[in-house]
């Protein structure tokens, strides 16, 4: 199954990235989460159909609207678990 890791740069801790990012990864069908990591980007891991995959990712570069994404790192040879469904991680 197809599946990529995002790091996403900006503003995008504390302004609801990883919660919106999970309910859109969810309506797109996907696995994996999203997680703040401690030099204040977001991590986010993605596994499903590559159309859902390809939508997940314009939306990274967005976020949700108290967000401001500088920078999004596209790794899709990352091979993370994804996990069961899509969640937020800690």
């Amino acid at each position: 199954m197809p599946q990529f890791r995002a790091l996403v740069s900006g503003r995008v801790q504390g302004v609801c990235f990883r919660a919106e990012t999970v309910s859109a990864a969810r309506r797109l069908g996907l696995r994996g989460f999203a997680r703040n990591l401690p030099d204040g980007r977001v991590e986010v891991v993605a596994e499903g159909p590559d159309p859902a995959l390809e939508e997940l990712r314009r939306y990274l570069h967005h976020g949700p609207s108290l967000a401001r994404v500088d920078r999004v790192e596209i790794d899709a040879d990352d091979r993370t678990p994804p996990g069961r469904t899509f969640e937020v991680r800690y």
